[in-house]
């Protein structure tokens, strides 16, 4: 599984990079914090799947990378080549980026 790190993730949202940000988290979730990513919780990826892009890097995140992680695992089964986990999750991202 690829990986990118917030820093890395920081430097794609600042240089206004051609990628995709999906939060597998739940909407309470998103409604506390979020990356301004598109929102699909981990229970509803699979049938929505359609709604995630197969032609440029997405990077896909949760709390703390474990949900993500699941997701992208039955992704790639399913074909998808170009997803990248966000390690630490938003957690990460808040401690050591902020929001």
């Amino acid at each position: 599984m690829k990986i990118i790190t917030v820093q890395e993730l920081k430097k794609l949202i600042d240089e206004k990079a051609d990628f995709q940000l999906v939060d597998v988290r739940e909407q309470y979730e998103f409604d506390d914090a979020n990356l301004k990513g598109i929102l699909i919780p981990m229970g509803e990826v699979m049938s929505r799947s359609n709604e995630i892009a197969k032609d440029k890097q997405v990077v896909v995140h949760c709390r703390s990378g474990a949900r993500s992680a699941s997701v992208i695992n039955a992704l790639e089964a399913q074909g998808f080549t170009n997803l990248y986990n966000l390690q630490g999750g938003i957690m990460a991202f808040i401690n050591e980026i902020g929001l």
